[in-house]
């Protein structure tokens, strides 16, 4: 097992064991910018989400004494099935996420890098931490070629910088700075805002930012999206309840009873959900819409499937097929079928010949046999959304 009090050449040639620094990046991003329904830090690089393979590139670089990941509540929620990291919730903007990590940050120095900076060579991870004493802050700069202009008139392009992360700074000083209310663009600004000495390094054009869609194009360190069919089983069931409306698969039913739940009850589409979360390795529906939580009192499933499936392909994934099937010895389910499927693909955002509604009865046995109530089961099908195709 290895030794953290042990010297290690393994990592780097100069200094001491990484005790002295954190490791926080930076994913807490809408990707407003970058027009796809998967957030970028979801896109997979081989069998990795884009969020885990920069961090392993970080911890194959350098031994960091703690790593923080700064995301969503509802990512970091789903990011633990993934790794054991330091996880904090952000802000509503980078400074404030940063501030977020940093009351967790003990080390003398801290590195901070955005997850979008997805291809950072570790010759240049290691460059910064070698450089750290050197100065409050160290910086990967890359210089500019072309002619540049500021406001109609040319100005010299020698002095100008393109600032790119990681950055390293010292942590007491960071934190100092950014307690101003000045919103800063990154942290070498804001230790320089406290008159402190900025040390530049040589930056690296692979170390490209994914903003757009297009930058996807500038990043060789991404590997291709796995082809890979996840499947997810879900079931469902209710008993029936008087005087309340019926409710499958978001289509209403003639019949003089409803189902008791929570919710409006349509137990079709719960097992829906239940397939998708399976699939994707996000829980159950009661982990995303508990039935002790009065905002989900009597609303329509539609809702929560539409919300399900937003949050499925925000993470990444592709709805193939999902295949159903309704144990129901009342009502006749027939009749309902073509109005199901079309009203599911909508939800769904499939084609209705991907969604299979099967109808069986019970035969008389049992509690659907004895027309208490429903079942439902449902597979669903997913797979990575191919970055390549975007």
């Amino acid at each position: 097992m290895y030794n953290p009090l042990q010297f290690d050449t393994h990592y780097f040639k100069i200094g001491t064991y990484l005790s002295d620094t954190t490791l926080i990046l930076l994913s807490a991003g809408i990707s407003s910018r970058f027009k796809s329904p998967t957030k970028k830090q979801w896109l997979y690089t081989g069998d990795n989400p884009l969020w885990l393979s920069v961090t392993k590139r970080f911890e194959k670089s350098l031994n960091f004494h703690k790593i923080i990941i700064v995301s969503s509540s509802i990512e970091i929620e789903y990011m633990r099935n993934f790794a054991s990291y330091n996880y904090v919730v952000g802000g509503k903007n980078r400074q404030e996420s940063l501030k977020n990590a940093l009351e967790i940050v003990d080390t003398k120095f801290v590195m901070v890098s955005d997850i979008a900076r997805s291809c950072v060579p570790k010759k240049m991870i290691k460059d910064i931490f070698n450089n750290r004493k050197k100065a409050s802050c160290v910086v990967p700069i890359l210089n500019i070629n072309d002619t540049l202009y500021y406001d109609n008139s040319p100005i010299d392009r020698d002095k100008t910088k393109i600032i790119q992360t990681p950055q390293l700074s010292r942590t007491k000083l960071l934190k100092k700075a950014l307690k101003s209310d000045t919103i800063f663009t990154d942290d070498s600004s804001a230790i320089a805002s406290l008159g402190k000495e900025i040390h530049f390094v040589k930056g690296s054009t692979k170390a490209h930012k994914l903003t757009y869609v297009e930058d996807l194009k500038k990043l060789s360190c991404l590997k291709p999206t796995p082809n890979k069919n996840l499947i997810g089983f879900g079931i469902d069931i209710h008993q029936f309840e008087d005087n309340k409306k019926m409710f499958l698969c978001g289509e209403e039913i003639d019949s003089n009873f409803g189902f008791k739940a929570h919710s409006d009850g349509d137990v079709a589409i719960h097992s829906i959900i239940d397939a998708l979360l399976g699939a994707s390795g996000m829980g159950d529906i009661g982990d995303l819409y508990p039935d002790n939580d009065d905002t989900y009192s009597n609303i329509d499933s539609k809702i929560l499937l539409k919300d399900t499936v937003k949050r499925v392909k925000s993470f990444g994934f592709v709805i193939s097929n999902i295949d159903i099937t309704i144990l129901a010895q009342t009502p006749k389910i027939s009749p309902y079928k073509a109005k199901m499927k079309n009203k599911l693909s909508k939800i769904l955002e499939i084609q209705p010949n991907l969604i299979n509604i099967k109808a069986s009865t019970a035969e008389n046995m049992g509690f659907v046999g004895r027309k208490e109530g429903v079942t439902v089961h449902c597979v669903a099908n997913l797979t990575y959304l191919r970055w390549e195709t975007l």
